[in-house]
């Protein structure tokens, strides 16, 4: 893909998007933290429905360590690996007194060595939280920069050094968020909606044949 047509796609996503945001519920950095960190393998929709009724209750470090593992279970229990999540949330509380005085790093490598917190949570918070220019791939980011063929790569970790490689400078702080929305609700997994799609014109992906066009050439 030439670089006329990648300032295009995401030309497009802007104009039709031009201040995206997450879709994760929160109102301070540590509310964002703790909602990314549940979100692993889970969607947005249920951690929002639990951190409605957590964060009124417990929205700081302190708070949520004096609920302790058990008591915070008790609101993310209809999160995926709610159990693993909960000890993490805990420790990451406790480290974030311990080292921060409470309050979120702004640092990759800070963010990282809080338990649960990878490179994908991280990215997230850096460039949500502290805008910064940093690539979260999550499943959708990944199947968007393959399809299109915007970044292709085998794995997570080339698919973001491609895009920050290859997305314009002038996009390259929102473009994490137009990639989730677009492939959360466009480029979706099974049967994407190409019909729908502002950047199908653009787009280099080519739909697998079904068995009876097979058949048929």
């Amino acid at each position: 893909m030439n670089k006329t047509k990648r300032h295009e796609i995401f030309a497009r996503l802007r104009a039709e998007n031009p201040h995206p945001k997450t879709e994760l519920e929160y109102s301070s950095n540590f509310e964002l933290l703790i909602a990314v960190l549940l979100s692993a393998q889970a969607t947005d929709v249920s951690v929002n429905k639990a951190t409605r009724k957590l964060y009124p209750v417990a929205n700081t470090p302190q708070a949520i360590l004096d609920l302790g593992v058990d008591g915070l279970k008790e609101y993310i229990k209809t999160i995926g690996l709610f159990n693993a999540k909960a000890e993490n949330v805990i420790k990451t509380c406790r480290m974030l007194i311990e080292k921060h005085d409470g309050v979120v790093p702004e640092t990759r490598e800070e963010l990282e060595a809080l338990p649960g917190v990878g490179r994908k949570t991280a990215n997230v918070v850096l460039n949500t939280a502290f805008r910064q220019i940093a690539m979260a791939v999550d499943t959708h980011i990944f199947r968007f920069s393959n399809r299109t063929k915007v970044a292709p790569g085998k794995d997570v970790l080339e698919v973001e050094q491609k895009l920050l490689k290859f997305v314009p400078k002038e996009f390259l702080l929102d473009a994490h968020h137009w990639m989730i929305l677009h492939g959360r609700y466009i480029c979706v997994a099974r049967k994407p909606r190409c019909d729908a799609c502002i950047i199908e014109d653009l787009c280099e992906y080519s739909p697998p044949k079904s068995s009876k066009e097979k058949t048929n050439s």
